[in-house]
């Protein structure tokens, strides 16, 4: 597998920090998911065009570890790898503090694809991700 086939870029802003100063815990999760969209935009999806068509991929499991804090202000990136196991696609990860790549959180977000409520094999996420397969 390769070490990461998609990054994005972004900025903390103050009110994404809880009273400690550091990002709220939930924000990371709201990071990988806009990563996630980014990415699935790049590979030429979209979304609300695959829900109009019954098709939609839904988080099955997300696992997350905090490693170091991000702060009001700092520069970041969410860096992506996929891997498909049997229907599952699963979305390594990984946030870095910029410029000097401390690696502050590790995630793992696990999805899988429904058609019309009803869970497919998967077929979706090997036409749209097949570059990385």
């Amino acid at each position: 597998m390769k070490e990461y086939i998609f990054e994005l870029e972004m900025k903390v802003r103050d009110y994404e920090c809880d009273l400690q100063g550091i990002v709220n815990n939930a924000n990371y999760l709201h990071y990988m998911e806009h990563a996630r969209h980014e990415f699935l935009t790049k590979m030429g999806g979209n979304f609300a065009e695959l829900h109009k068509q019954g098709l939609d991929a839904v988080i099955r499991r997300i696992e997350i570890e905090y490693l170091h804090s991000l702060t009001s202000g700092d520069t970041f990136a969410v860096r992506i790898n996929i891997k498909q196991e049997g229907v599952r696609l699963v979305f390594y990860q990984d946030i870095y503090r910029l410029p000097d790549n401390l690696l502050c959180t590790r995630g793992k977000a696990t999805n899988v694809c429904v058609q019309d409520g009803k869970l497919t094999k998967g077929e979706a996420f090997k036409e749209i991700f097949s570059k990385y397969l």
